[in-house]
């Protein structure tokens, strides 16, 4: 708007009114002027701080891998995570009709309250702090094998990167130590270290990412399995071919069922791996040797590589049972099965160990074409190497105190402690639960868990279609919510149609476990009342 200055004012105007009169329209359109690009600029603004405040994201849920969204972890699922959130209420103070949340979801020794073993509590620390070599507390095999861990690493440090495959002289021990379990011979050459077993589990599935005829690769899983595979496979867009334990022979394995499954797997898709695990997770069973040797031969026949997951190979309580490795069998077994390509995994989470934040484990390569390895050796070099403490604490666990050193006789005493234990609880929890109301549930061989199966009313299963959940995750989270105990549906991990389970660990220390157990006798008196 143009300033008024005094001559133009004079020499424009006839008479001051005239003046006032032009002067008063002026300003009021001045005024809604002002106040109209006022709005416009606000209006603007507001719109520029909605731009900013929800800008587009370069990645968002619709462009992500889909392979990652259909990828399901039940073991850390929905139940697991409401069970995190009703800590947090608790510890806000919100009221519960219990005090704590129980996690019997996973097999997480420590945090269930066992006691880590001394002489892998002391090697790590005299590895990752070496001042400690100078107390005089510390047990001299204690310090030799600390030694031995750090002359293998660059520097001498744990804090260096070692080898894409593991520290050599790790990997020595893990081959020494597999072969005074087998009296078959091992070289430290076919053994990889990785985090956990999973990480090795992985790199291998990764392999069989390949179309065979125009066919997406498959893999064999046990139903119910341990869902690190089925969201592997998931993950890597790959069939997973389930293959049913047989629940009225203690979860074992009949060869007509893997039959069967190949069968109808070949009409959409490539078979050419089948997953063992071994003692049973979530089952607890431990597979007799005609079993192995069974699958063996069937593996043979279908040309299919050999997953042998024995991370639970220490846990062994039933006493007609016994483990037996996969390569022992199959190299007992002589030709032509003592030629096949197979791979084993071991891990320093499970056991008497049960060091699972640690993520220690290997694998050992058994037969395989040597091309092969080192694509395996070059896909796992992409991440460097694997957490090197993991890896002393598996060397731990493969070359652990000798009947002539200081620490053994403290080290078998507090092992033999955690595995008695185990058998008590693994007792307690089948026994328990085959004396309530419509549970059945198979004796706990090995591992850490009981997956016990359970009938329930028809009302509840109409209550959980209504919630849009399945009979059995609608069975946990009311256990959840009434009582705190957080189990795993057998949906996550697969059962028969029409039956429905669920997972439970055996961790629980002794007075706790009768605690849970007694609830658990209380919550499922009180949901069938309700239900029937």
């Amino acid at each position: 708007m143009a300033t008024l200055t005094a001559p133009f004012i004079s020499h424009s105007f006839r008479s001051s009114k005239q003046f006032s009169r032009i002067l008063h329209r002026s300003s009021t359109q001045c005024v809604l002027n002002y106040r109209l690009n006022n709005s416009i600029n606000c209006l603007s603004s507001t719109r520029n701080m909605s731009d900013t405040a929800t800008p587009k994201k370069c990645l968002e849920i619709h462009n992500i891998n889909p392979n990652i969204k259909t990828m399901e972890y039940a073991v850390r699922g929905p139940l697991v995570i409401r069970a995190a959130a009703i800590e947090k209420e608790l510890e806000q103070g919100v009221k519960k009709p219990f005090n704590e949340v129980i996690r019997a979801n996973i097999g997480d020794c420590h945090a269930m309250g066992q006691v880590p073993i001394t002489f892998i509590r002391q090697v790590l620390g005299l590895c990752v702090y070496e001042k400690l070599f100078d107390d005089p507390s510390i047990p001299s095999d204690v310090k030799q094998r600390a030694r031995d861990i750090l002359n293998g690493c660059k520097g001498g440090s744990l804090g260096s990167y070692s080898d894409s495959t593991g520290i050599e002289v790790i990997r020595k021990h893990c081959a020494e130590h597999i072969q005074r379990r087998d009296g078959i011979p091992s070289n430290h050459d076919d053994i990889i270290l990785s985090a956990g077993a999973s990480g090795s589990i992985k790199a291998l599935l990764s392999l069989l990412r390949c179309d065979i005829d125009g066919k997406r690769p498959g893999v064999m899983v046990p139903i119910p399995q341990y869902p690190l595979y089925s969201a592997t496979i998931a993950e890597f867009d790959m069939e997973q071919i389930g293959y049913y334990l047989n629940e009225s022979k203690h979860w074992g394995l009949d060869v007509e069922e893997l039959q069967r499954a190949i069968d109808e797997a070949k009409k959409v898709s490539a078979p050419r791996a089948i997953v063992i695990i071994n003692p049973g997770n979530p089952t607890g069973q431990v597979l007799s040797r005609e079993n192995i040797e069974e699958i063996i031969k069937f593996a043979y026949k279908e040309k299919l590589f050999i997953f042998a997951d024995e991370v639970y190979q220490d846990n062994i309580y039933d006493p007609e049972s016994k483990f037996f490795s996969f390569k022992k069998v199959l190299f007992e077994m002589g030709a032509p099965y003592n030629k096949m390509d197979m791979a084993s995994f071991m891990s320093c989470s499970k056991g008497y160990m049960g060091e699972c934040g640690i993520r220690g484990g290997y694998c050992e390569l058994v037969n395989v074409c040597p091309d092969v390895k080192a694509a395996l050796n070059k896909s796992i070099s992409a991440q460097l190497c694997p957490t090197t403490v993991g890896q002393a604490c598996i060397d731990c666990v493969v070359y652990p105190p000798q009947p002539s050193e200081p620490s053994y006789e403290l080290f078998m005493k507090e092992k033999q402690g955690v595995l008695r234990s185990l058998k008590e609880r693994a007792d307690m929890v089948a026994d328990t639960f085959n004396s309530i109301e419509g549970f059945s549930c198979n004796t706990v061989q090995g591992a850490m868990y009981a997956f016990p199966q359970i009938r329930l009313p028809e009302k509840a299963i109409e209550a959980a279609k209504k919630a849009g959940q399945t009979p059995d995750t609608f069975y946990a989270f009311q256990l959840l919510e009434q009582t705190g105990i957080c189990i795993v549906p057998g949906s996550g991990f697969g059962q028969k149609p029409g039956t429905y389970h669920f997972r439970t660990t055996i961790l629980p220390q002794k007075e706790k476990l009768k605690e849970m157990l007694d609830l658990f006798r209380k919550f499922h008196e009180k949901f069938l009342k309700e239900y029937k």
